[in-house]
């Protein structure tokens, strides 16, 4: 019989980590979504250059910060399901199919 190695818990290890979780979520669908708003242009970091400005303006870059959103949130969703893993001790045991006896 395995031996679960998985630690209890306590309250605030599931606090920080509820609150990792909205963090990646939240910076997820930031980043995710707000380099294509019209709020992305008008903002004094493109101003500092003109180099900084074509890169700001680049697709390729809002499509870069876009994908580490789409990552932010795997991450995110991945410590949600981890999270709600619940430990050997407390998972459902498999019923094991029965041959018919002759």
């Amino acid at each position: 019989m395995p031996v679960d190695t998985t630690p209890i818990l306590s309250w605030h290890q599931k606090l920080w980590r509820v609150i990792f979780i909205v963090f990646c979520f939240e910076l997820g669908v930031f980043l995710l979504v707000f380099p294509w708003l019209d709020y992305w242009d008008n903002n004094s970091i493109a101003g500092l250059s003109p180099r900084l400005e074509d890169l700001w303006q680049s697709t390729y870059f809002r499509g870069a910060l876009s994908g580490l959103g789409v990552v932010n949130l795997l991450i995110s969703f991945g410590e949600v399901f981890r999270f709600r893993r619940p430990p050997a001790e407390r998972a459902p045991a498999v019923d094991r199919i029965k041959e018919p006896s002759l």
